[in-house]
């Protein structure tokens, strides 16, 4: 039960709007893998995937197993794919269920095979550049690979992730794809065409749709938001956002010259001054820096005044607005528009992180859930 107004309203259209675009860029037989680790991007992971699903991906990417395990719980039953590391002592849990897993670790095999009743399904993870996690030579492929000749194992497909694919300097996007090709020889020679490759994100989805191979993982893409300002500046195609986030006034007061607003002291007032109250802060994920930012009151830009507090901010206001007047964070009022991307820019950090840090204390509101 809400009895809060404030909360993140997340348009399930704009998903759906997202993918049927992408669709249009991409080789018809190239997959569309919906990823939906960090709860969706902080959307929330169930709704999206149902959405994304029935508006044609192909199946489902997560970071780690207790991601897959809430979308099965959830009624999902499409292919699902852990892209990170499963401790192997849990590999049962993804046989049970059907979830496949990320393998890169000759060590790793030997430890799973106690684990499993029958078979498990494994992605190999191939390290062209990211630094991360992967195989990253020809050698140890091959290693890998001798290493699989068990039951116990179902390769399922080959992947790699991509450092540097949302710039105008292509070099080293056309490096790893390059490699890519070169430690996927040894895969290709015992599956062949058999197993599913893929290397696109989002960012390479958009800029070099051509290039792909069986799938692309579309992960910010999704949820309608740029990789990179890059893409923004210069988008291939329109994105549609699915997030906004609103709220209410439930104070406002008139304050005179010299007075002194919140944790610190750090705002004070320059004349007489409508300052309001809103009940959200970074306990919602409204980070304290936002201080100085802007929200939309009245289809105005109005800046937020004093420290963000967990529960509340503040916000100098251009007249006085009654109690309940609509506050948005991010979204559309009248003709104002308040981006993440925007947000993003003002915490000098990027829109995955701003939509990831939204807490589950501020509720999901869904649109066009119909599917």
């Amino acid at each position: 039960m809400q009895y809060r107004n404030a909360q993140a309203i997340i348009d399930l259209d704009a998903v759906k709007q997202n993918i049927l675009t992408l669709k249009k860029q991409l080789p018809k037989q190239t997959k569309i893998l919906a990823v939906v680790k960090a709860d969706g991007y902080g959307h929330g992971a169930v709704a999206v995937a149902k959405k994304a699903l029935a508006s044609g991906a192909a199946g489902l990417c997560v970071a780690i197993l207790e991601e897959a395990v809430s979308l099965r719980e959830a009624g999902i039953k499409a292919p699902i794919l852990v892209m990170g590391y499963t401790d192997p002592s849990y590999v049962g849990i993804a046989e049970r269920l059907d979830i496949q897993l990320t393998a890169f670790q000759c060590e790793w095999l030997e430890e799973a095979k106690r684990h499993l009743e029958h078979s498990v399904s494994l992605h190999i993870k191939l390290d062209t550049g990211m630094g991360r996690l992967g195989l990253r030579d020809v050698d140890d492929v091959r290693l890998f690979l001798e290493a699989l000749n068990l039951s116990c194992f179902k390769v399922t497909g080959a992947f790699t992730h991509f450092a540097k694919a949302d710039t105008a300097d292509t070099a080293y996007y056309v490096k790893q794809d390059r490699r890519f090709r070169e430690l996927i020889e040894p895969i290709k020679h015992i599956y062949k065409d058999t197993i599913m490759y893929h290397t696109g994100n989002s960012a390479a989805s958009m800029q070099f749709p051509t290039d792909m191979y069986d799938a692309v993982r579309f992960g910010i893409g999704l949820y309608g938001l740029y990789p990179s300002p890059h893409l923004k500046e210069h988008p291939p195609f329109t994105l549609v956002p699915a997030l906004s986030i609103t709220t209410q006034l439930v104070h406002v007061k008139r304050l005179n010259k010299g007075e002194k607003l919140s944790y610190g002291l750090t705002y004070e007032t320059k004349e007489t001054e409508w300052i309001g109250t809103i009940p959200i802060g970074y306990g919602d994920g409204i980070q304290r820096r936002m201080q100085d930012f802007e929200v939309l009151i009245g289809g105005k830009r109005q800046p937020i005044v004093g420290r963000v507090c967990m529960d509340q901010c503040m916000v100098k206001l251009d007249k006085a607005y009654p109690v309940g007047e609509k506050v948005t964070f991010v979204g559309k009022d009248h003709r104002e528009v308040i981006t993440l991307e925007e947000v993003a820019e003002h915490l000098n950090t990027i829109n995955y992180e701003v939509s990831c840090l939204l807490t589950p204390r501020l509720p999901r509101h869904y649109l066009n859930e119909d599917e």
